[in-house]
């Protein structure tokens, strides 16, 4: 998490944006953003021409030579505000709108209605001054600075965005190790967030992808999927990927769940928050979707949805609310059987529901199947998270209590845990166990409380105790009661 320090100089940037004229919260991040990244392109360009210069290489970077003056710590150092407005405006805004040219790349698509709407001259000096107090040296400060300001969009309830905790989405990319060869797709991607996650796990597990050309190729142009309906956080997403080294990912302005997606046994990964609590007329939703569960409810058309996106073997790890796990509907018992029966449930970790606070007291899970087609359910393991490392309260303050360590280590030792009893916070249960209750998955159906007996005192010695310090308290006041009448 940013330290306080940092959030106050956040706070700072988003209220002279506020007192500017620019209230609208969605549209603050995105003019934030865009300044992020522009000074996050001149600093990945730093680094690159170092690095060039060490090993000897020629450098062919982002900025040509006509337009080293764009370069962020270059127009910073213009000696009027009126000359640096006058510069972002007209040349580097325009610069970064059209970095990828015609291609067809998300990042064009998306950046091609992008709008430069800061008004004055003398509020872009402030924001970008601002701005450049802000250490960003690590890619971790900079995410939980992306987290910290889209919180900010979930705060204010604009557009239901929903954001999912950064230190959540590690946890589920930790869990599914994904390797240099995945296709991975988020159909309900938000900022992007999981994809970005994916990234990051590989250049810090699979470095040497970037040495295969093959391999290479596939990271920037075909491993990474996602669909979202607000351009505003696919322009976001977009701009979030290739901050972090993914050149030109497949981001689509698309209803995951209607007929117009047909995408089918396509990915290898899926990585996913959809939402909840959403109810859509059957006539939006693709026919395919509604035989495996005819339901109106998003949470459980998107699992029905991961499943036919999958190819056979391909692996989903997705958060869902608890009602998922024991809703006593027609359409809640289809799906998990669908899951159970049909294909591998392989976990199912149960969160506190204070993993999304201050924006949603809602509980929830991450269930993790694999898609077989042929059945293969033998035992699930359940994990009962008590604490994620921050305060389950609407403050969320970071403590020492944290479950993500043994969740990801006990799941990595998946056969040690077939001994573990009921009583424990990880344990198994059989497929059979399963289907003799309604296929429910809440794992309070299955853990069991260790009641250990309490003995307390007989009465009669308790009410002599009680009369002891009676006697104490008669006597302290008649101590007390001298030394007053002593000091008058």
């Amino acid at each position: 998490m940013i330290t306080g320090e940092i959030k106050n100089k956040v706070d700072k940037i988003w209220e002279t944006f506020w007192t500017g004229g620019i209230t609208n919260p969605l549209t603050v991040i995105e003019q934030f953003t865009y300044l992020l990244f522009i000074k996050g392109l001149d600093e990945v360009e730093t680094t690159k021409e170092k690095e060039a210069e060490f090993l000897g290489l020629d450098f062919d970077g982002t900025f040509p030579k006509e337009k080293q003056h764009l370069r962020w710590h270059r127009f910073k150092q213009l000696g009027s505000p009126e000359e640096m407005y006058k510069i972002v405006a007209d040349e580097v805004f325009p610069f970064i709108k059209n970095l990828h040219g015609t291609e067809d790349s998300a990042y064009s698509k998306y950046m091609g209605d992008a709008m430069f709407m800061i008004p004055t001259a003398n509020m872009l000096a402030k924001i970008i001054d601002g701005i450049d107090n802000i250490p960003m040296e690590k890619r971790d400060t900079q995410g939980d600075l992306y987290e910290y300001l889209l919180s900010k969009i979930a705060a204010a309830g604009t557009n239901g965005q929903f954001r999912t905790p950064r230190h959540i989405i590690k946890m589920m990319v930790e869990l599914m190790k994904p390797t240099p060869e995945d296709i991975i797709i988020d159909p309900a991607m938000g900022s992007a967030g999981f994809l970005v996650a994916v990234s990051e796990y590989l250049r810090d597990h699979h470095n040497d992808l970037f040495l295969v050309q093959g391999l290479k190729e596939h990271f920037n142009n075909t491993m990474f999927y996602g669909n979202d309906m607000d351009r505003t956080m696919l322009r976001i997403g977009a701009m979030n990927m290739m901050l972090h080294g993914v050149e030109n990912p497949n981001i689509e302005y698309k209803d995951s769940l209607s007929e117009v997606n047909k995408d089918k046994e396509k990915y290898t990964l899926v990585l996913a928050n959809p939402p909840f609590k959403g109810s859509l007329d059957y006539e939006a939703v693709a026919n395919d979707l509604l035989k495996v569960a005819k339901t109106k409810k998003t949470e459980l058309l998107f699992l029905s949805l991961f499943i036919r996106l999958l190819k056979a073997g391909g692996r989903a790890a997705a958060i869902v609310p608890d009602g998922v796990l024991f809703g006593s509907s027609n359409a809640h018992k289809q799906i998990r059987k669908e899951i159970i029966e049909n294909h591998k449930l392989e976990a199912i970790i149960s969160m506190p529901s204070g993993v999304f606070k201050p924006y949603a007291g809602v509980s929830t899970a991450v269930i993790i199947f694999t898609k077989t087609g042929a059945g293969g359910t033998d035992n699930v393991w359940f994990y009962d998270m008590k604490a994620d490392g921050f305060s389950l309260d609407d403050k969320r303050s970071p403590i020492e209590d944290n479950d993500i360590p043994d969740i990801i280590a006990r799941f990595n030792n998946i056969e040690e845990e077939k001994e573990r009893k009921r009583t424990e916070q990880s344990f198994f249960v059989p497929v059979d166990e399963l289907r003799g209750n309604d296929y429910d998955l809440s794992i309070n159906k299955y853990k069991e409380i260790e009641y250990e007996e309490v003995e307390f005192e007989a009465p009669s010695i308790i009410f002599k105790k009680i009369e002891l310090l009676e006697i104490e308290i008669t006597k302290g006041i008649k101590e007390l009661k001298e030394i007053i009448g002593q000091v008058k």
